[in-house]
């Protein structure tokens, strides 16, 4: 049976977002799963010397456009959220405590943190909210904030994150087919294709 494909993103990922609404689909075409896989885009920028593409002078500006231009053409909901990017541990390590036990329920989480985020504007970094997120999908909240300080999971992102790296994830989407690497939300296209026909030589 194939491997996975491996799908890395940020919580605080607009294209991330974008992506994780096609991913499943996508995979299950051509009798793929999709393993989810988020970690900290900040960590990955202090090895790139990469900043938030909002505080980068005109690509900042253009971002923004193209981010509600990309949510139109995908048919996605989403809004600019009033603080933005944020830090994702909080988010990151619901899932990753969750995922231990049931690896579905943590995707299911993730879409439902994506969309607090991107749609209602909650603040995520903050673990007050990333509790009352997971309590309205059915977690216990006081199980969720024992999580997010438990230094277990603390640990248990930071080797995903690292092992995120180590893989090569520079940026939200980054996706893997079969150690091949497509970063972007528009890369889903090639993806498909790679899919599809095995791969090309290049």
């Amino acid at each position: 049976m194939a491997a996975p494909i491996d799908f890395y993103f940020d919580f605080s990922s607009p294209y991330g977002y974008f992506a994780s609404t096609r991913i499943d689909a996508l995979a299950a075409k051509y009798g793929r799963e999709v393993a989810w896989r988020p970690f900290l885009l900040g960590a990955a920028m202090k090895i790139t010397g990469g900043t938030p593409l909002p505080s980068v002078p005109l690509k900042g500006d253009y971002a923004r456009r193209d981010f509600a231009r990309s949510a139109k053409f995908y048919g996605v909901e989403f809004k600019l959220p009033s603080t933005f990017p944020i830090s994702s541990q909080a988010p990151a390590r619901a899932f990753y405590w969750l995922a231990r036990k049931d690896p579905k329920q943590a995707k299911a989480l993730a879409t439902t943190l994506y969309r607090a985020y991107f749609v209602d504007d909650i603040n995520i970094s903050n673990p007050e909210d990333t509790i009352a997120v997971c309590a309205r999908f059915g977690l216990k909240a006081e199980e969720v904030r024992a999580a997010l300080n438990d230094p277990a999971i603390k640990d248990l992102v930071k080797t995903e994150v690292d092992k995120a790296i180590a893989r090569g994830a520079f940026g939200s989407p980054y996706i893997v087919v079969d150690d091949e690497a497509f970063w972007g939300a528009d890369r889903l296209e090639q993806v498909e294709k790679w899919l599809a026909s095995g791969g090309w030589k290049y």
